[in-house]
């Protein structure tokens, strides 16, 4: 839980009173390898703060489906819109390693809102990151070409191309393994 609370702090100084209310309301899990962690047409109920391992967010279909985000140590992750509608999930979210994570639920988050000052700060910058995540990644959908994007994963996620197999980094950035293979050898 110490990695929450760091997380926390870069944002804001936590009172102990406060601490001590927010971390009660976290439980830790752990997953599996290749397990998924939220199914299509499942409510997310929890939010996780990642202490260990690798997610990916993806819309199943074929053989790997249609890979879109990843989720990595010390980050806050979940298919966050249907969290937040209480609604059921468009896609799928997986540990790709072994994952542990500390959950807070729907309903617990909602009294760490209205029982804490600091609780609504660290939500909506939370919402904000992941706003700002998603509109960028959105952007370079639009504006560059598949090269560009996965050049620009070398310098902006560079984590990224270490820790995540091939074939999802190019379901990521929106091409087969074959073009991304041809991208590779063109570089090198």
């Amino acid at each position: 839980m110490g990695y929450i609370r760091e997380y926390y702090e870069q944002i804001v100084k936590l009172k102990e009173s406060e601490w001590t209310f927010i971390a009660r309301h976290f439980h830790r899990k752990v997953f599996a390898k290749n397990k998924v962690i939220t199914q299509h047409g499942e409510t997310e109920k929890y939010l996780s703060f990642i202490e260990s391992g690798l997610v990916r967010f993806y819309i199943p279909d074929d053989e790997y489906g249609y890979t879109f985000s990843f989720g990595f140590e010390k980050e806050f992750t979940c298919a966050y819109d249907s969290f937040l509608t209480q609604t059921p999930s468009e896609y799928e979210m997986q540990a790709l390693t072994e994952t542990v994570v500390w959950q807070i639920s729907y309903n617990d988050l909602q009294q760490v809102y209205n029982h804490t000052n600091v609780g609504n700060h660290l939500g909506r910058f939370a919402s904000e990151k992941l706003f700002l995540a998603k509109s960028k990644r959105e952007m370079s959908l639009l504006k560059l070409t598949a090269r560009e994007r996965y050049l620009k994963l070398f310098t902006e996620q560079p984590e990224m191309l270490r820790l995540v197999p091939l074939k999802y980094i190019a379901s990521y950035i929106g091409i087969t393994p074959q073009a991304l293979s041809r991208i590779r050898r063109q570089i090198n």
